[in-house]
């Protein structure tokens, strides 16, 4: 059944909301929609006693792994941690308290998914792949077609995201999480044909974000998605400086589920 995921992201050690499509730290066109002056720890015990499980940190960009692990010793087991994870550290960060690690540009040398990359990263874990989420955060790159975005959603990789890729990774990860990387941070609504798609195409949890604006986009996600696709706001959530989403609202909307 549908639920609302949070999230927690990282930028420069901080908890910001940042538009997705301008996420490249060497450039001046960054656009930030919210900085917190709050710990990360904080939003993770926000979650924790509301009881919202299934929540991501994604640390975007260097300087973020003393944040991330601020948020992991406030809720132990109960965070997921991407950004930078790869074979070297997948098992560090289980060990240091995540629930699971996400991992995407890794898998992904020169633009071009790599097997024996992800095989590793799952050997890592012990081939323990109930510790893994693939990130296939993605871009439009057609009416009806995405290819996963990586290196801060600015570089294009050779994998589409269709039903025959997403077939060929199901048995290495225990859940996908995918950004709508054109639509991050814009408010400005879902993509909801990728909405569809990843409910026909995957037969384990997916949790989308991208655009999400008010309380009525979980609605719409749960019956487009028939409750098979869950659903992440960033930007428009009151704790995070927004006004089209009250966070109180979708502890609320979870209960009811």
């Amino acid at each position: 059944m549908t639920r609302l995921r949070p999230c927690i992201d990282l930028h420069a050690g901080q908890v910001k909301q940042i538009v997705g499509g301008t996420l490249d730290s060497e450039s001046a066109a960054l656009k930030t929609n919210f900085v917190s002056q709050l710990p990360p720890a904080h939003f993770a015990k926000l979650y924790r006693d509301n009881g919202l499980t299934g929540a991501h940190v994604i640390m975007l960009g260097p300087g973020n792994t003393e944040a991330a692990r601020e948020a992991l010793e406030a809720w132990p087991g109960g965070l997921q941690v991407g950004g930078g994870i790869t074979d070297q550290n997948a098992r560090e960060w289980i060990d240091a308290g995540a629930e699971k690690v996400i991992i995407t540009s890794y898998l992904f040398p020169d633009g071009k998914f790599n097997q024996e990359r992800l095989d590793s990263v799952l050997r890592s874990l012990g081939n323990d792949k109930s510790k893994l989420v693939i990130d296939l955060s993605c871009r439009k790159t057609g009416d009806q077609s995405w290819h996963v975005a990586m290196n801060k959603w600015q570089k294009i990789t050779d994998m589409e995201v269709t039903q025959d890729s997403i077939r060929q990774l199901e048995p290495y990860c225990s859940e996908f999480l995918i950004h709508a990387a054109d639509n991050e941070g814009l408010q400005q609504g879902i993509d909801e044909e990728l909405v569809k798609r990843l409910a026909e195409w995957c037969s384990i949890p997916v949790t989308y974000a991208g655009g999400a604006r008010h309380l009525e986009d979980l609605d719409l996600v749960k019956r487009i998605s028939n409750g098979k696709v869950d659903l992440t706001i960033g930007s428009a959530l009151d704790c995070f400086g927004g006004e089209g989403v009250k966070l109180d609202d979708c502890v609320a909307w979870n209960k009811r589920q």
